[in-house]
């Protein structure tokens, strides 16, 4: 197998996930997938080994070879025709939680079958108990929203109206969800049409062999990087704060063994699965196992079927990280996979401390809002899910205000929330004297403030890290709490515990939040002043904490050094995280 060969078919097909990415949030209706681009896209061999795919959402595109094999095991390629796309969102076959649809369409080239194309795409509202389909009070899949089997929304390049107007009907923003679905459909097609231009040019034959080649270079790689690891076993234990009905902490346990070129990742003792919705399926684990030890291994191996190949999971049936049905699931991706994630880095970081980071922001921060618009008539329905601080690292400061681990969207603009939706964004920007301490800072968080404007509405707030902090490493300071207020009207103020809320807000009602910041690394006391001195003039923390946590003494307006104060303060401190 030519190598030349094999790396422009391996960047020719990540440029056909790129182009699908392109086509599905330029043709998308709804903010949440043109805007924040909550969608993910990916090429898959006909038996659904992940070949290739775009930089979108770890998430997503660590579960859906999961689904597209589920879905081939119930539609054998070989009994599908050219112009087929199949439409699941079940969690209990796909992964991942209900509004996550996704889309599979066989490609073929001269009545061949050489590849598979498919994308998932967060949808504003699938029905279930509130708008946004986001319920942090959910006790079983049924409350989520409408499941929907493997099921031909297209056949032979025809849209099945029947289930398309099925769907539409039991949801309430049956346009976006049109205006998406059409909009997924147009990026299946983009792939289909690009592979077959690939086979063409290549040989159909020629392409489908070196897209087997490409999974076995990346197998390769895999392994190279997991001996360079020292073999061992490394355990580790984290906690969910609740599961949103009952406030006891959750614990998830991971036992990783690196035994050379393999490694074995076992969640037994984790918690067994709860009442509330942040049970984790299997493949939402899998794609959280898979981020952190190729982010760990070697960030640089293409993403496909071969990083996984050397890797086996544990995931006891019944559990917090693979669930019976029907267990609600629907903030596992919020909470649940970030948990896991961080489970798995705080045990890397006992093998390669130099390559781990400490605990980032530990939620995607779900914030979704909806109801009727008074002035339309219409069903609304806002989703956001808003970033934190990134945790430190060796030789580096946290992001600040980022998506951290298994999550990378953008935020919506302001403008976009203020045109579509009955809201007003009163604030958003970052907090200060959030990110952790450390030799190098953990990012802080942010905050966002928005008021209902017209009409009463529904919304659902869902995150973490409110009691249990982000932890640091290497005597780095934990990042500060995340904080969820809701300002009624009547003059009362809700804090709800653990960040964890569904409930009815009133015109004028305002829901502030305020995301986790990172973990620190490292002892503050040994932070460079002037870059303490920086962050102070950047506002990211105050000239307080610089003198009481980094023993570092500014004077003035323009905030000079006193270097003698500095060092004297220093030399007798000492730093607790």
């Amino acid at each position: 197998m030519d190598a030349v060969t094999l790396e422009i078919l391996r960047n020719a097909l990540q440029s056909v996930a790129e182009e699908m990415g392109v086509t599905l949030t330029r043709t998308a209706l709804s903010p949440n997938i043109k805007d924040r681009r909550d969608c993910s896209t990916a090429v898959y061999t006909t038996e659904g080994q992940l070949v290739a795919q775009a930089e979108h959402i770890p998430l997503h595109l660590g579960l859906m070879p999961t689904v597209v094999k589920a879905v081939l095991a119930r539609f054998p390629i070989t009994t599908l025709n050219p112009g087929d796309a199949i439409v699941i969102n079940d969690p209990y076959i796909s992964g991942s939680h209900l509004p996550d649809i996704c889309l599979i369409t066989p490609v073929f080239y001269r009545s061949r079958p050489v590849a598979v194309v498919a994308n998932l795409a967060h949808h504003v509202d699938v029905g279930g108990s509130v708008p946004g389909s986001m319920s942090t009070e959910a006790r079983e899949i049924f409350q989520e929203g409408m499941r929907i089997p493997p099921v031909k929304i297209c056949r032979r390049g025809v849209i099945n109206r029947e289930i398309m107007d099925i769907i539409a009907s039991n949801v309430r923003t049956p346009d976006e969800f049109q205006g998406d679905m059409q909009a997924q459909i147009s990026a299946n097609t983009a792939g289909d049409r690009r592979i077959q231009e690939l086979a063409g040019k290549y040989g159909s034959l020629k392409l489908m062999e070196y897209m087997t080649g490409i999974i076995e270079y990346s197998e390769r790689r895999m392994r190279s990087g997991l001996a360079e690891l020292p073999s061992g076993t490394y355990t580790f234990e984290d906690f969910l704060e609740t599961d949103g009905v009952q406030g006891k902490p959750i614990n998830i346990k991971v036992s990783l063994t690196m035994n050379g070129e393999s490694a074995l990742v076992d969640f037994t003792g984790t918690h067994p699965q709860v009442e509330g919705p942040v049970n984790s399926t299997r493949g939402v684990t899998l794609a959280c196992v898979y981020y952190a030890l190729k982010a760990v291994v070697d960030p640089g191996i293409p993403s496909n079927e071969g990083l996984a190949i050397p890797i086996e999971v544990i995931t006891p049936p019944g559990s917090l990280v693979n669930p019976a049905f029907p267990a609600a699931v629907a903030h596992a991706n919020i909470n649940t996979a970030q948990r896991i994630a961080d489970t798995m880095l705080g045990a890397l970081a006992q093998a390669a401390p130099e390559r781990v980071t400490a605990a980032g922001t530990g939620s995607m921060s779900n914030f979704t809002v909806g109801g009727i618009d008074p002035s339309g008539g219409r069903y609304y329905s806002y989703v956001e899910t808003y970033g934190g601080g990134q945790g430190a690292k060796i030789d580096q400061d946290g992001m600040d205000g980022v998506h951290v681990n298994m999550t990378n969207t953008r935020n919506t603009p302001v403008e976009v929330i203020e045109l579509s939706y009955p809201l007003l964004v009163n604030g958003y920007g970052l907090l200060p004297d959030t990110g952790g301490p450390g030799k190098f800072r953990g990012g802080v968080g942010l905050y966002r403030s928005i008021t209902v404007l017209r009409g009463k509405a529904t919304v659902s707030v869902s995150t973490e890290r409110s009691r249990l902090k982000p932890w640091g490493l290497a005597g780095g300071h934990p990042g500060a709490s995340s904080v969820l207020k809701i300002k009624h009207t009547n003059g009362d103020t809700e804090k709800p515990m653990y960040g964890k809320y569904t409930g009815i807000l009133q015109e004028g009602d305002t829901v502030i939040l305020e995301t986790a910041g990172g973990g620190g690394f490292g002892d503050p006391l040994q932070r460079e002043p002037e870059a303490v001195r920086t962050d102070v003039l950047e506002e990211l923390i105050s000239r307080q904490q610089a003198e009481e946590v980094y023993g570092v003494v500014l004077t003035g307006e323009e905030l000079g050094i006193d270097h003698e104060a500095t060092k004297k303060k220093r030399n007798s401190a000492q730093s607790v995280p």
